[in-house]
C-alpha cells in the first residue's frame, strides 16, 4: 500500500520523540507512546494512498482514530472484535490452522473437478461397472485384471464403441477412473480427521461445525451421485444407433454438487482467516456496497455458465460444431427446436445446448468488462480494485480457452484447461464479493469518514 519502506522508516525517525513517542511537528512537544504510529493512509478520489503525518492532517478530521490496517488474516485488532462473531476460537494460531485445513479441503475438491475433467474427456468413466463402498483394491494380477476386462466387455460402451479394445487400452482407463474415485475417498479423511481435531480442541464453534457438518454430508453424498450419473451409462441406449453415454442430467447434478461443495469450503476458510473486509474508511464501504450490487448477479452469471457448460460435456456437444463465431455456416442451426417437447431441445439438443453456453459465455465476458468499466473511478479498496481487474483477465483468458477448445476438436489438454479456467473464474468471483461485503457495526463505527482537505 505505501509506496517505499525506506521512506516510511524516514519519516518514522523523523517523528519520533526522544522519549519514544511521537509528535506532531518540530515544535511540539513529545507525547507518551500511541498504540498506532502517527500517520494513517489517506485516500484519494482515485483510491490510491499517501502517507501524512498525524500533525497534517485537516483540523475537521483531527480527532478522528487511526485508521485500521487492511486485514486479510485473522489478526484483527481487538477493539474491532467486539461484537464480531468468530467461527473460530482459541485465539489466530487456531484460525490460522482451521483455516489452512479448509483451504486445503477446497484446493482438493479443485483437484477432484480437474479429474473428473479429464477422466470424462479421455473417455475413462464406464470403465468401472461397479461400485463398492470403501472402493476396494484394484487389480493386482492379470487374472484380476482379465476378470474386470470381462465385466467391461457386457457394457454398451465396450459393444458399440471399443471393440478392438486391448487390455493394456482398458487398464489406461480404468486406471483413470479408479484414481478419481479414491482421490475422492481420500478427500473425505482428510477433511474428516482434521474436524474431529479442531472438535475436540475447542476450536471450532457452533455456526461452524454446523456448516462444516452439512458440507460434510454433501461430500459424502457426492459419491453416490457419482454412481448414480455411472449407471446411467452402463444401461443400453435408447436406439440402436445411439452411442452410450452418462446422463447429461446427472452429469451437471455431479458437477454442480462438486461446484457447491467447493464454493461452501472456499467461502468458509475466507470467513475464518477474514472475518471483517478489508475496509479502512466509511467511503471505501459505500464503493464496495456499489461493486456488490453488480458482483453478485455476474457472479451468479458465471455459476450458471459453468452449470450450461456440464451439459454441453454431457450431450458432446462440443463435437457439434467445430467453427467460431458460426456454427458451421450460419449463426444460428436450423434443428435447435426439432425435439419435443420444446423444453428438451435446451438440454438434450446438441446444436442449442452448444449455442446457449455460446451466448452464456458471451454475456459472461460482457457483464465482467461492464463491472470493470463501471468501478474504475469509484473510491474502492485498492485489494477491490485488483480483484477486479484479476477477474476481467480470467474472464478473457476463459473465453480463449473455450474458442481454442471449439476449434481444436475438444483435446484432453485444452478441454481440461477449459474446465480448471471456469472453477479459477468462479473463484475469483468468490473472493471479489467476499470481500466487498458489509463490515461488522463495531468495524463501520471505528471508521473515519473522507474529509477532502481545503484549498485557500
Amino acid at each position: 500500500m505505501f509506496r517505499s519502506g525506506r521512506a516510511i522508516s524516514s519519516f518514522l525517525k523523523r517523528s519520533r520523540a526522544p522519549n519514544g513517542g511521537f509528535c506532531r511537528d518540530a515544535a511540539a512537544p513529545p507525547r507518551p507512546p500511541a498504540e498506532h504510529p502517527p500517520y494513517r493512509p489517506f485516500a484519494s478520489t482515485a483510491g490510491r494512498t499517501s502517507l501524512r503525518p498525524f500533525g497534517s492532517l485537516p483540523a475537521k478530521v483531527r480527532h478522528l482514530p487511526l485508521w485500521r490496517s487492511v486485514s486479510t488474516t485473522a489478526s484483527i485488532p481487538l477493539q474491532t472484535k467486539e461484537g464480531l462473531k468468530l467461527l473460530v476460537t482459541g485465539g489466530p494460531q487456531a484460525q490460522k490452522w482451521v483455516g489452512i485445513w479448509l483451504f486445503g479441503s477446497a484446493a482438493w475438491v479443485f483437484t477432484m473437478v480437474v479429474l473428473g475433467g479429464v477422466t470424462r474427456l479421455t473417455r475413462s468413466g464406464l470403465s468401472m461397472t461397479d461400485w463398492k463402498f470403501t472402493g476396494g483394491l484394484p487389480p493386482l494380477s492379470d487374472e484380476d485384471w482379465l476378470l474386470e476386462f470381462e465385466k467391461y466387455k457386457q457394457s454398451p460402451e465396450f459393444k458399440r464403441i471399443n471393440r478392438g479394445m486391448s487390455i493394456e487400452d482398458f487398464k489406461f482407463i480404468y486406471w483413470m477412473e479408479y484414481a478419481h474415485r479414491m482421490w475422492g475417498r481420500a478427500l473425505g479423511i482428510m477433511f474428516a480427521l482434521p474436524f474431529s481435531y479442531f472438535l475436540r480442541k475447542g476450536y471450532i464453534t457452533l455456526r461452524l461445525g454446523l456448516k462444516l457438518s452439512g458440507l460434510f454430508a454433501l461430500g459424502a453424498g457426492q459419491g453416490l451421485i457419482g454412481w448414480w450419473m455411472v449407471k446411467s451409462g452402463l444401461e443400453e441406449p435408447p436406439s440402436e444407433y445411439a452411442q452410450p453415454r452418462v446422463s447429461p442430467y446427472r452429469l451437471a447434478a455431479h458437477l454442480t454438487s462438486a461446484f457447491a461443495i467447493y464454493c461452501g469450503l472456499f467461502w468458509t476458510a475466507l470467513s475464518v482467516v477474514m472475518p471483517e473486509p478489508p475496509a479502512e474508511s466509511i467511503a471505501w464501504v459505500r464503493g464496495a456496497a456499489k461493486v456488490k450490487r453488480l458482483a453478485l448477479p455476474v457472479g451468479l452469471l458465471v455459476g450458471v455458465t459453468a452449470i450450461s457448460g456440464a451439459f454441453v460435456a454431457g450431450n458432446d456437444a462440443g463435437h457439434a460444431f467445430n467453427t467460431f463465431p458460426k456454427m458451421g455456416d450460419t449463426w444460428i442451426p436450423d434443428d435447435i427446436f426439432e425435439m419435443k417437447p420444446l423444453m428438451r431441445n435446451f438440454f438434450e439438443n446438441t446444436s442449442l445446448v452448444q449455442l446457449d453456453h455460446r451466448i452464456l459465455a458471451t454475456a459472461t465476458l460482457v457483464a465482467i468488462s461492464a463491472l470493470w468499466w463501471s468501478t474504475r473511478k469509484l473510491d474502492i479498496h485498492p485489494a477491490v480494485r485488483s480483484l477486479i481487474g484479476s477477474t476481467m483477465g480470467m474472464a478473457a483468458l476463459q473465453v480463449t480457452l473455450g474458442v481454442s477448445t471449439l476449434l481444436s476438436y475438444v483435446p484432453v489438454s485444452l478441454g481440461t484447461a477449459h474446465q480448471a479456467g471456469a472453477l479459477t473464474l468462479l473463484t475469483l468471483m468468490l473472493l471479489l464479493n467476499h470481500t466487498v461485503r458489509k463490515p461488522s457495526l463495531s468495524l463501520l463505527k471505528s471508521l473515519p469518514q473522507i474529509v477532502k482537505p481545503t484549498t485557500t
